[in-house]
């Protein structure tokens, strides 16, 4: 019998980690696993280090950064909270909504939300956790809040973030859409629910939209993949059917030797290749239909 080589333990570990980032097992049962492998180290180090994934400063001249709140009809709240950034210069600019993983407005997804802001857009990330009081400064109470919500209505909560940034004073009325996991599937759903009112969407390793509900989508969609992401990747072939016989213009990307979450720079899943250049294809493909 041949000895298991380290790769496959690692990638034993990295899918526990990605049972436990989805809530399917907790913090305790996600290291007891990894030690019963020989690898309690590395399931420790996949744990978010929030100091690493700052790329850009909140006090960065280029941009002004601000929480708001805003109406939320049919939501978890009455009033949501966000994290609204933009350029430092005069408006107006396109605007892209940024939505968060399975647990709220976490320090990764608000430093995204200065990324897109300093690439020229008004950027709004909601939090989804506002009826909990927010995101609670660290991603196991997160993830526990995140669950306990209505997920229709947490759905209702990011469709109206997207009404609230579009009707923003400094929004040029195009709207682009990002997500990431959890928010890579929302973006999709968006897509849906938001039909000719959105105009661009990059989800990155998200649920597929509803098939039956695929024909309502006429933004122009850039779908990123993890290589190793067999629960998000089995929905493709589906998803790109019916896109396809839809009409909806669409781009997919798969990239090669990457776990889900790839992008995400807080964690040793981040591979810094892949992660700039799906960015750098996110980036492109907003000044393409949101110019």
């Amino acid at each position: 019998m041949n000895a298991i080589t380290q790769a496959e333990i690692d990638q034993q570990v990295y899918d526990l980690y990605d049972e436990y980032c989805h809530g399917r097992i907790d913090r305790r049962e996600f290291l007891k696993r990894a030690s019963a492998i020989g690898a309690l180290g590395f399931a420790l180090s996949l744990l978010p280090d929030y100091a690493r994934a700052q790329t850009i400063s909140f006090t960065d001249s280029r941009i002004k950064a601000q929480y708001v709140t805003y109406a939320s009809p049919g939501g978890n709240a009455e009033k949501m909270r966000g994290y609204l950034v933009h350029p430092s210069r005069s408006g107006p600019f396109p605007a892209v909504l940024v939505v968060h993983e399975n647990r709220g407005l976490n320090p990764y997804i608000e430093d995204v939300a200065r990324r897109v802001a300093v690439e020229g857009y008004l950027a709004l990330a909601p939090d989804g956790l506002t009826p909990f009081g927010g995101y609670p400064g660290n991603d196991d109470d997160g993830r526990e809040q995140q669950a306990k919500l209505d997920q229709a209505k947490l759905r209702a909560d990011m469709l109206n973030g997207a009404k609230f940034l579009k009707s923003h004073p400094l929004a040029s009325g195009k709207l682009g859409v990002t997500g990431f996991c959890w928010g890579g599937g929302t973006t999709n759903w968006l897509a849906t629910a938001l039909g000719a009112e959105m105009h661009a969407g990059a989800p990155f390793y998200g649920a597929a939209a509803p098939t039956a509900d695929v024909p309502k989508i006429k933004a122009a969609l850039l779908i990123h993949y993890a290589e190793n992401d067999p629960r998000i990747n089995e929905m493709w072939l589906g998803y790109q059917q019916a896109l396809a016989a839809a009409g909806v213009r669409y781009e997919a990307h798969i990239y090669p030797g990457t776990q889900h979450g790839f992008h995400n720079n807080s964690t040793p899943r981040f591979n810094e290749a892949a992660a700039k250049l799906a960015w750098d294809r996110t980036v492109g493909h907003f000044k393409k239909y949101l110019a």
